[in-house]
């Protein structure tokens, strides 16, 4: 489920940490980043369970997630239609 309509605090306006991030790679010309990266990639291929996944996250995309959906008691979605006809006969004035 999305955010309501109307939510600001993902509008890009509204990025600080994003900013802050951008602002400290750009001082060191990205020397730290790239060292994150390297450290990433070395923890990865140590075997780590948490940097493979994230790698893969970040070059794959993250895996979609299913969703199932029941009624009560985790049965089947009821569905009900209703059609009504309603006649009304007017009087004369």
């Amino acid at each position: 489920m999305g955010a309501p309509v109307g939510n600001q605090n993902a509008v890009k306006e509204n990025r600080r940490w994003s900013e802050a991030l951008n602002r400290a790679i750009a001082q060191d010309d990205g020397k730290r980043l790239r060292t994150a990266a390297e450290k990433l990639l070395d923890q990865a291929a140590d075997g780590q369970a948490w940097a493979i996944k994230e790698l893969a996250d970040r070059l794959d995309g993250k895996s979609v997630q299913p969703s199932t959906l029941s009624g009560p008691d985790g049965g089947a979605i009821q569905t009900v239609s209703k059609i009504e006809r309603l006649i009304v006969e007017g009087t004369a004035a």
